[in-house]
């Protein structure tokens, strides 16, 4: 059954590299503006708690993915469905058709309290926006871009990653060239600083007329 599309204001689906730094980008133009921010990752993450895709997930991969508390052990997981044989492919599929579900539920639950809250806009920061399907509720498409040095030093920062396990992450993943080629923009973010975030607001004010919060009296005194 199809999921309903909650009421409508601009959904801009955010999409990227591992290390482009999407969610550095999106996380300043939440902060700077009237936008509700959504990271699927983040829902992957509660999806994986969730009681009807714990036992789904068990069923298709057995016991030994879920720990004492019986809770999936993604490390376990991930040795399961990221990588380039046949076998993990087809896990991978599985799992998506499994968890993907999941996550569009609390999207379209995320951004319609986002209306109802008076957010004037969504960013849905997304990894797999294009491979899930999610881009037909989306409104346009950004491309957040930066270097595979740039991308290598950013990874191994935050997650401790060697450059083959970005590449054996990234293989699950369409490719970049046909990500960019399915964006509506793409926005450098090579370095870091503010320079990404500003140039996606840039891309709301013109398209959607979207700007800054106004400062509250106490910051314009300061």
């Amino acid at each position: 059954m199809a999921i309903p599309s909650p009421p409508h204001v601009p959904i801009i689906g955010v999409i990227g590299g591992i290390g482009s730094g999407k969610s550095a980008v999106t996380r300043w133009v939440a902060e700077h503006a009237n936008v509700l921010r959504i990271d699927a990752d983040q829902m992957g993450h509660v999806a994986l708690r969730m009681g009807n895709v714990k036992q789904s997930l068990q069923q298709r991969f057995g016991d030994d993915i879920l720990d004492e508390s019986g809770e999936i052990r993604r490390g376990v997981l991930a040795q399961r469905v990221f990588g380039d044989s046949e076998d993990q492919k087809t896990a991978r599929r599985d799992l998506e058709q499994i968890v993907h579900p999941a996550i569009e539920q609390q999207i379209v639950d995320a951004i319609a309290d986002g209306v109802e809250q008076g957010c004037e806009a969504v960013l849905l920061d997304a990894a797999v926006l294009l491979e899930a399907g999610w881009r037909r509720r989306c409104d346009a498409v950004v491309f957040v871009d930066a270097s595979d040095d740039v991308r290598e030093r950013r990874v191994a920062a935050r997650n401790g990653w060697s450059l083959a396990e970005l590449q054996r992450r990234e293989a699950s993943q369409l490719g970049l060239s046909d990500k960019r080629n399915q964006s509506d923009i793409v926005i450098s973010n090579e370095a870091d600083d503010d320079r990404g975030g500003r140039e996606l607001l840039d891309f709301l004010l013109r398209n959607w007329g979207i700007c800054c919060k106004p400062l509250s009296n106490s910051s314009q005194q300061s």
